[in-house]
């Protein structure tokens, strides 16, 4: 009898790359093209993960919803542009770990691999290229198509299309917004402590990692339990 499929769905920004300097970047070009003071590290950190419409409402919450639309359109053209300027490899390099914990896992037969993202599909696609990663996933949900996390539609998408069921598919991330989507679609979420939120507020996270040579047997565990 052949072993059933399972998803292992990524966050990107803070889980896979650290993206805090083309983040950081954009945001603080995109404020000052609106002439509009810059907001805190930590604010912006804070937001990663949302959506952008979503993100620039947290982060000037007095302004109306055209001045966020503006925003949001100066995050995306100064993040092309620095992104074509420098490449990831400089503004989001991977986590130490990362590639290897990938081909690991995707050389298993029943694992596939995917990504569920803030992103746009424009600045996924350019970073997984960058890093040559794109073979790698059969899912990629972006925040193109979905609402904003929390909301489980990413996850109930990856599902749909890789055709697996909830007990076979884990969200990985670094942000309550990965953590809460995970419980919102009623999967497994495994939260990491390296990325944009303390660990404190991963509290619906099944497990927390500190490396990516912890995730396989993690995972390991957490299906042999379903036999």
């Amino acid at each position: 009898m052949s072993k059933p499929l399972r998803l292992i769905l990524f966050d990107v920004d803070g889980t896979l790359v650290d993206s805090q300097a083309s983040i950081l970047g954009a945001m603080q070009g995109a404020f000052a093209k609106a002439n509009l003071p810059n907001p805190t590290r930590q604010d912006v950190l804070s937001i990663v993960g949302l959506s952008l419409d979503h993100a620039m409402a947290r982060l000037a919450p007095e302004l109306p919803g055209a001045v966020h639309d503006d925003l949001v359109v100066a995050y995306k053209d100064t993040y092309h542009a620095q992104r074509q300027q420098y490449g990831s490899d400089r503004l989001s390099p991977l986590y130490p770990g990362a590639r290897e914990m990938l081909e690991l896992l995707a050389a298993i037969p029943e694992n596939l691999l995917g990504v569920a993202t803030g992103k746009s599909q424009r600045g996924l696609d350019g970073l997984l290229a960058d890093h040559d990663l794109k073979h790698l996933f059969v899912t990629r949900q972006v925040a193109d198509h979905h609402p904003s996390k929390p909301h489980p539609s990413m996850i109930e998408a990856a599902m749909a299309e890789a055709g697996v069921d909830r007990a076979n598919t884990v969200m990985i991330g670094d942000t309550s917004f990965d953590m809460d989507m995970a419980q919102a679609a009623g999967v497994v979420g495994i939260g990491v402590d390296w990325g944009y939120h303390s660990v404190d507020v991963l509290g619906s996270a099944k497990q927390i990692i500190s490396g990516f040579d912890e995730l396989p047997q993690v995972l390991n565990t957490y299906w042999n339990d379903l036999k």
